[in-house]
């Protein structure tokens, strides 16, 4: 039995569709997140699993039992679910210790001292439970914070923007170190972000929204490579979406050259191919094109970004086209400057062209793999 299901969950403010139809079930011990940007309801949904909002339709359900309907609300502290918040939310006249047992309740027998020094042990605070919150970082006061949520072993753990208050360095280290906490603790949990990095380190599972909907639930690797829409495609990771043309032999031309599939072309969800001279787009990312001396394909720089190890490059083709490629930062190009490109593509995701540049869902994804990756 799942952990967590949604089905059919809305929420409205008045008039306003918060968030509009939302599936999904967690299995037990697994780690997800919803991801979108500002605005998408991810937050709102969260809040709604917690039992701080009554939802306007469906139903929320923790481990089969109904916990939200329209019309029926378990309050939030008879869900069994633990909750870290943005700004960590500790109490300052409380040590780092009494902090963590508060989720224990008034019965601190030796057990429940046990379990608050095993946390912060856990946490890597040990022998720090004396202090007050204000003498700790920003990142000891959010292990404190995951701690105090652990400590009555909640059947759920949520996570709302967890990392924002912290640096950049901080926030990729610490989100590592919480996703094992959080597995050596065997819970299950869900965390809201904007920020892929912090998505791709922390989850097994990911759930894109936009405007109030999942877009695609799905591994990392999956919403990368192999993204539902257009919207999930712009969304995660980098890239831009190319013109090309159906030809014979499930081939697609396109100015970098020809991709050739293993199977008929899907280009939308309503045809089971593309007919040739179906015109489609392709998404490359800046990993798919490769910088060639050799190559006979030209294309100018137009931008870079230093990166360490590499440099993104922003290039114009012959077409006007622009597309990206990630190339090792020794070879250093100026602005202006012609270099040759080859198309390295062995898992190209292609969408029926229309005529809207809005971002919706449209087409079903295709992979495409190259005659060198075929071969």
């Amino acid at each position: 039995m799942a952990q967590l299901e949604l089905n059919g969950v809305v929420q409205r403010y008045g008039k306003h569709l918060v968030v509009d139809g939302v599936d999904f079930c967690l299995e037990s011990g697994r780690i997800a997140c919803l991801l979108g940007p500002s605005g998408c309801g991810k937050t709102t949904l969260l809040r709604c699993i917690a039992g701080f909002e009554e939802i306007s339709g469906g139903e929320i359900r923790l481990h089969g039992e109904v916990v939200s309907q329209p019309g029926h609300c378990i309050a939030p502290e008879k869900r069994r679910i633990g909750m870290v918040f943005q700004d960590y939310a500790l109490f300052p006249h409380l040590t780092v210790e009494q902090n963590v047992a508060f989720g224990l309740g008034r019965q601190m027998g030796e057990q429940a001292h046990l379990r608050v020094r095993q946390l912060l042990a856990t946490v890597g605070l040990h022998g720090q439970g004396n202090k007050f919150p204000h003498e700790l970082s920003g990142g000891q006061q959010q292990r404190v914070a995951l701690a105090r949520a652990l400590a009555p072993r909640p059947e759920l753990i949520l996570l709302d923007e967890p990392f924002s208050n912290l640096d950049v360095g901080l926030r990729e280290r610490l989100s590592v170190e919480v996703r094992e906490i959080l597995k050596r603790e065997g819970s299950t949990a869900i965390m809201v972000t904007h920020d892929q990095h912090e998505a791709f380190a922390m989850a097994d599972e990911i759930g894109i929204m936009y405007e109030g909907r999942i877009q695609q639930w799905d591994i990392p690797y999956n919403l990368y490579h192999r993204p539902a829409n257009r919207f999930v495609a712009d969304f995660i990771g980098q890239g831009v979406l190319v013109p090309g043309e159906v030809g014979e032999g499930n081939s697609v031309r396109m100015e970098l050259g020809t991709l050739v599939s293993d199977t008929p072309v899907e280009c939308n969800e309503t045809c089971t191919g593309c007919d040739k001279g179906c015109r489609v787009d392709i998404l490359l990312r800046p990993d798919d094109i490769v910088h060639d001396d050799a190559s006979t394909v030209q294309a100018e720089v137009l931008h870079k970004a230093f990166r360490g190890a590499d440099i993104l490059y922003t290039l114009r083709l012959t077409s006007g086209t622009e597309v990206l490629s990630l190339v090792p930062s020794h070879h250093n190009h100026a602005l202006g400057e012609k270099i040759g490109i080859r198309l390295d593509a062995d898992h190209v995701i292609a969408f029926k062209r229309t005529d809207e540049k809005t971002a919706t869902p449209a087409a079903r994804p295709v992979t495409w793999m190259n005659d060198a990756a075929r071969s």
